[in-house]
């Protein structure tokens, strides 16, 4: 058995899928399909819930990308993300739910693209070491981080564990 370090995590489960890269050919415009499908194969190998997550990195190049990949990661139902994101539930000191972007998002980092994933995990892991300081999530003990290439093309979702 490995015995894990006091500053360590877990990738539990990792996925890249690919979509079209075509906006005409994709059979929804208000859905990265890519995300969803990742999103379930995340979970099911991880075998933990959506429940189970209390802090997420969500890629939010744009406002409304943020609001989408709830919904297509499966966290908010189709359809309910504007009313969700005005009840300001899933911002930092709300309690025991799901904490998105404790960061500030790609935003607050400049968009950096090419390294958006491993600020993600990055702050993930922070996160799930107990080393955030002032945006520390309480009893995180499973993360996930959201990237997304391509104008969703491409999207990988990582489930991480202290």
């Amino acid at each position: 058995m490995i015995k894990k370090q006091k500053n360590s995590v877990s990738v539990i489960a990792s996925e890249l899928v690919t979509d079209t890269i075509s906006l005409k050919e994709r059979k929804k415009m208000d859905e990265i399909l890519a995300t969803k499908n990742a999103a379930d194969i995340a979970f099911e190998k991880a075998k933990i819930s959506r429940k189970d997550i209390k802090v997420a990195e969500v890629h939010d190049c744009f406002s409304i990308a943020e609001i989408l990949a709830m919904e297509d990661l499966g966290f908010w139902e189709k359809g309910t993300g504007g009313n969700k994101i005005t009840e300001l539930s899933t911002m930092f000191g709300n309690g025991d739910s799901l904490i998105v972007n404790t960061s500030g998002g790609l935003k607050a980092a400049g968009h950096p693209v090419g390294a958006t994933g491993i600020k993600q995990i990055g702050e993930i892991f922070l996160q799930l070491t107990g080393q955030a300081e002032k945006r520390q999530v309480k009893n995180a003990k499973y993360g996930l981080a959201h990237n997304v290439g391509g104008s969703g093309g491409t999207a990988v979702v990582t489930i991480l564990s202290s």
